[in-house]
C-alpha cells in the first residue's frame, strides 16, 4: 500500500488557490479512507480472535462502541463493513476468505467509501453464490468512479444478466394492495393527513395530482403563478375531491359539492363578519360559510342575537342539475378572465349572495373555479351580469383605474 500524507497546511488558508484547495481535500479523503480500511482489519482480527475471550464483551459492536464512543447501531455498521472486506478464521483455524476481495483491495487504496462499499454488499447479496466473485470485480472496478446511480444501474444490468426472466414468483395470487389513510383533526383547526399506498395506487394518485397540480399561466395582468409545489398540490387535492363529490353516484352526497351543518348567525350571515360552527367539530369564518352557501348543500342552523334557532335542519337545494347544465353551456368553464379551468373543477358562485335575497337562476349564477370563486368573495374584484346576460368583471382601481368590465374569451 502507497503512503499518502497530508500537505502541510499553509498557515493563511484564506491565500491557497482553488487547485490547491481540491487537491487537500481529496490527499484529505484518501487518507481518511485508507485510515478506515486499516482500522476494518483491526476490528476483523478482533472478530476473528473472539471479543469475548479478549476484553469480555458480548459483541465486537459493542466493544467498539465503548472505545470509539459511537451507538451500537454506529459501530455495528463499521464492523460489518470490516469483516465484508477482510479474511477471518474458522473455527478450526482455517481462512475464511473476505466477501469482497476486489472492494477490499481498492478501499485500501483510500479510493471508495464506506457509502459504496455498503451498497456493493447489498447487491452482491442478491446474486447466485456461484457468480459473486466476477460481478464484485465488475462493481469494485467501477466504485472509484462510480457514484450510487452508476452502481445501481450496474446492478441492475447484472441481475438482467444473470437471471432475465426475473425471480420465479413464491405466490399464485397476487396480495391485497396495502393501503392505509388516517385523517386527524389537530388543535389549531387544520387536518392532518398521512397513508401509505402500494405502488400502483402510489403512481395513479402521483399522475392525478400532477395533472390539476400544473402552475396557472400567466394572466393577462403578467400575474404568475406564485404557489409552492407543495401548495399546489394541496390545491389540486381539494379539486380532486370536488370532482368526486360532485359524482351522482357518491354515496352520501348524490352529487352535491358539500353537504355540512353550519351554525351561524343571522348578522354573521349577512355582514360576511364572525365565525361559523362547523358539522359541530371546527369553525370557519363567515366569509367562507357565505362562499360555500354559493354551490352546497347546507343545514343552516341561523341563530339570533339570543341564540335562539330562527333556521334548523331545513335543506335548501341552490343550484338544480337543469341549471347547472345551463351553466356549464353558457359560460363554458370559469368564467373569470384569462383562466383556463372547465366546467367540471368550477363552483356556481351567486352574484348577488342568497342570503342578501339573490335569487337562484342563471341571471344570477356564474361558474368560477375555486381560486377565483374566493377572490371574488375576498378581493376587490367585482362581478355582474352584461345586458347580453354574459358575465363580466370589473377589476380593482388598482389594477385598472378605468375599472373597464373584462371578459373570459379562452371557451369561446
Amino acid at each position: 500500500m502507497s503512503e499518502t500524507f497530508l500537505p502541510e497546511l499553509p498557515q493563511e488558508l484564506w491565500r491557497a488557490g482553488k487547485l490547491e484547495l481540491a487537491h487537500g481535500v481529496q490527499q484529505s479523503l484518501q487518507v481518511i479512507r485508507m485510515a478506515t480500511a486499516g482500522l476494518g482489519r483491526y476490528l476483523a482480527e478482533i472478530e476473528s480472535r473472539g471479543v469475548k475471550d479478549l476484553y469480555g464483551y458480548g459483541r465486537t459492536a459493542a466493544w467498539f462502541a465503548d472505545i470509539a464512543g459511537l451507538s451500537v447501531g454506529e459501530a455495528g455498521a463499521v464492523v460489518k463493513r470490516a469483516i465484508a472486506l477482510n479474511p477471518s478464521r474458522a473455527l478450526d483455524g482455517t481462512e475464511v476468505p473476505a466477501t469482497l476481495p476486489a472492494t477490499a483491495a481498492v478501499a485500501a487504496e483510500g479510493l471508495v467509501g464506506d457509502e459504496r462499499i455498503d451498497q456493493i454488499l447489498e447487491i452482491v447479496k442478491k446474486l447466485p453464490a456461484e457468480d459473486r466473485a466476477n460481478a464484485e470485480k465488475i462493481l469494485a472496478g467501477l466504485a472509484p468512479s462510480a457514484g450510487p446511480r452508476q452502481l445501481a444501474k450496474a446492478e441492475a444490468n447484472l441481475l438482467a444478466l444473470l437471471d432475465p426472466d426475473g425471480k420465479e414468483p413464491k405466490d399464485p395470487e397476487p396480495k391485497e394492495p396495502r393501503r392505509e389513510i388516517t385523517l386527524e383533526r389537530r388543535k389549531d383547526g387544520f387536518w392532518k393527513l398521512t397513508g401509505l399506498l402500494d405502488d400502483e395506487t402510489g403512481a395513479r394518485t402521483a399522475a392525478a395530482l400532477e395533472a390539476y397540480a400544473q402552475p396557472r399561466p400567466v394572466d393577462e395582468f403578467g400575474q404568475a403563478d406564485l404557489r409552492m409545489k407543495c401548495e399546489r398540490m394541496g390545491d389540486a387535492w381539494v379539486d380532486i375531491l370536488d370532482l368526486a363529490i360532485a359524482c351522482p353516484d357518491q354515496p352520501g352526497t348524490s352529487g352535491y359539492r358539500t353537504l355540512v351543518n353550519v351554525t351561524i348567525g343571522l348578522d354573521e350571515l349577512k355582514s360576511g363578519l364572525g365565525t361559523a360552527c362547523l358539522d359541530f367539530v371546527g369553525t370557519m369564518t363567515a366569509r367562507d360559510a357565505r362562499l360555500a352557501a354559493c354551490d352546497c348543500l347546507m343545514l343552516p342552523v341561523v341563530m339570533s342575537a339570543a341564540g335562539e334557532p330562527l333556521d334548523v335542519g331545513r335543506l335548501r337545494r341552490f343550484v338544480t342539475p337543469g341549471q347547472r347544465r345551463a351553466l356549464n353551456i353558457r359560460d363554458g368553464g370559469c368564467a373569470f378572465p384569462g383562466c383556463h379551468r372547465k366546467p367540471k373543477h368550477c363552483h356556481a358562485h351567486h352574484i348577488l349572495h342568497w342570503a342578501d335575497g339573490g335569487p337562484t337562476d342563471l341571471r344570477n349564477l356564474v361558474l368560477l373555479c375555486g381560486f377565483h370563486h374566493r377572490l371574488i368573495h375576498h378581493g376587490d374584484w367585482e362581478v355582474r351580469m352584461a345586458a347580453d346576460g354574459l358575465p363580466e368583471f370589473i377589476p380593482p382601481q388598482y389594477r385598472d383605474p378605468l375599472r373597464q368590465p373584462r371578459r373570459n374569451t379562452l371557451h369561446r
